[in-house]
């Protein structure tokens, strides 16, 4: 079994990697930051007798990938599983943020994860279920004032989930999107978790605990998974409750919850 992971240097990326090797799967790992990459591979080489092949990467970018990919196929690896975990967030207004910062949030979350997707189901192996999970977001079930752009690029991921596995039914291939609450991955993340007081804490999801159960249930073919029981309820209530209620509820939180961060959290 080998697994690919996308930002695998990232809090989230590595709770994927520390998983899928525990299950004694071989890991071909990417991100941006080559020295954070290599330091997780060499932790993890500690840990576990697998093959790790990290390779540094900048999956916005084609000839990069490609040449991901090649290094795959020259050391005869198929892929089994892949973990599309690297994104990015931008918060702040529409209309107060620089273009070039929403723009690299539609670039990473969509064109870049579309990118990896696309050429990976090329190296996947011809014999056994192939599985794609996509991390997509609580956000991505409601409209989101100051967080537009990265609550709509979770969207797209989402609702691209679905149609991916439908697509991909006949072919032997299980699609799993994760939507996750809050995540303690950056010291910009916790600054955010605090900010929102307790619905930050009650919202927030323990990164090994989310690895282990999305990786479970990808396993068993499972289409969505929404960690922690109270998320759970807010995805039925993004359900029932209109759109514009729910904007206007969330406008009011996230304005709170970013008066009370630290400025740099928005420079």
């Amino acid at each position: 079994m080998t697994v690919l992971i996308t930002g695998a240097a990232g809090g989230l990326g590595r709770a994927f990697a520390l998983e899928c090797a525990s299950r004694g799967w071989d890991l071909l790992l990417t991100d941006i930051n080559a020295e954070g990459l290599e330091r997780a591979a060499r932790g993890l080489a500690r840990q576990y007798d697998v093959n790790i092949y990290p390779v540094a990467c900048d999956i916005r970018d084609d000839g990069q990938v490609e040449r991901l990919l090649q290094y795959a196929g020259e050391n005869g690896l198929k892929l089994d599983m892949l973990l599309n975990v690297a994104g990015i967030d931008h918060e702040g207004a529409f209309a107060g943020r620089g273009f070039d910062k929403i723009a690299e949030i539609l670039r990473l979350n969509i064109e870049a994860t579309l990118r990896v997707t696309h050429k990976a189901l090329a190296f996947r192996r011809k014999t056994g279920t192939f599985r794609i999970v996509f991390v997509s977001s609580l956000a991505s079930l409601y409209p989101m004032p100051l967080k537009a752009s990265y609550a709509a690029s979770k969207r797209f991921l989402l609702d691209f989930s679905y149609a991916l596995g439908r697509e991909l039914k006949s072919e032997d291939a299980t699609v799993l999107a994760l939507c996750p609450g809050g995540l303690p991955t950056t010291r910009e993340a916790l600054n955010g978790i605090e900010a929102q007081g307790f619905w930050g804490e009650a919202t927030t999801n323990r990164l090994e605990k989310v690895a282990r159960k999305t990786v479970s249930r990808a396993l068993r073919g499972r289409k969505l998974y929404v960690p922690g029981a109270l998320n759970r309820a807010f995805s039925i209530a993004a359900r029932i409750v209109p759109p514009s209620l729910l904007a206007g509820l969330l406008y009011q939180r996230w304005s709170r919850a970013q008066a009370k961060r630290p400025a740099a959290d928005f420079m």
